[in-house]
């Protein structure tokens, strides 16, 4: 059993890295008071940006391609996110209605171009990156085969970003900023801090991370991009959730998801879980989720302005 542990966790990271770093996108926006529940159009964004770029330039600039998609997914996402900024930062529009356009538009606008361009709505990548040992480390007994063995350098940037994030969100006077905005928005404004530039920063940023998220996807352990991203960006805000908007958190409660999802994929080759009808695996997480959800409610660390409009002349 220890032996497939080992052999099954990387490829248990692989799949976490995206939601975290799309959930780190929304710690970023919902800390600011800006809720953010267009997460999967985002990733969709990304994903598409990502494999549209790297498809036109893997033949010319084979190595330099896939860095140029992942830049090209972050910024498809930022772009797509500054217009959510701008209907529930400037036109005080429903933060819940708005973010449910931006899955609409983006699984809509998305597939179009991709049929328009490609006549399948499928783009394919030659390309992805590949996974390596870490030197001296992937060599330390159990440790290293698990942490350390046949990982992909995304995984080490985004650990990395949480890291920053952390840093950015409780070190640093910007951090102190963002969630006095989404914490006491006017009591902010009084203390002569901008909330509608850090929320509009703030939701950009998210944008940026989930458009990241699904250029991951493609580079590592998809290949191509079909029109979805199987309710990854829902999943991220429930970890989000889950891990009440700290990062620490969001870490665990991502590799909690990232792991179940991993076990319901290879099942099938796991003796002791052969037996178990596959459905139920794979809603398992989806499942757990609702009852966490549902008995966290009550202790729930939420942002207390999240969600309302800012109006800087109402009180």
């Amino acid at each position: 059993m220890l032996e497939l542990l080992i052999q099954i966790f990387p490829y248990a990271i692989a799949f976490t890295i995206p939601l975290l770093i799309t959930s780190l996108g929304g710690l970023f926006s919902e800390r600011s008071g800006v809720i953010n529940i267009g997460l999967e159009g985002l990733m969709l964004v990304g994903l598409f940006a990502a494999a549209l770029t790297i498809s036109q330039l893997e033949r010319t600039m084979p190595g330099q391609a896939i860095w140029w998609g992942l830049l090209a997914a972050a910024l498809a996402g930022a772009l797509l996110a500054l217009l959510h900024a701008f209907a529930c930062v400037t036109l005080h529009a429903n933060q819940i209605i708005s973010g449910i356009a931006i899955n609409m538009t983006s699984a809509a606008l998305t597939v179009y171009l991709a049929r328009a361009m490609t006549g399948s709505g499928n783009i394919q990548i030659m390309i992805g990156l590949s996974r390596r040992n870490i030197p001296f480390l992937s060599e330390i007994p159990i440790i290293g085969k698990m942490l350390f063995s046949g990982t992909y350098l995304t995984t080490w940037i985004v650990l990395f970003i949480l890291l920053a994030s952390w840093f950015l969100l409780y070190r640093m006077v910007f951090g102190l900023r963002l969630r006095a905005c989404g914490e006491h928005p006017h009591a902010a404004d009084a203390a002569g801090i901008n909330v509608y530039l850090v929320r509009y920063i703030a939701v950009i940023i998210s944008g940026a991370c989930a458009g990241l998220g699904g250029g991951i996807i493609l580079v590592t352990y998809s290949g191509e991009f079909n029109g979805t991203v199987a309710g990854l960006g829902f999943l991220a805000l429930a970890s989000l959730i889950f891990g009440q908007w700290r990062p620490l958190g969001i870490l665990l409660a991502t590799f909690f998801f990232g792991f179940a999802s991993t076990i319901a994929n290879v099942s099938q080759v796991i003796p002791e879980l052969a037996n178990i009808p596959g459905i139920i695996l794979k809603t398992f997480p989806y499942v757990f989720t609702l009852i966490a959800l549902v008995f966290s409610a009550k202790s729930s660390q939420a942002p207390k302005a999240i969600g309302e409009p800012y109006d800087k002349g109402k009180r």
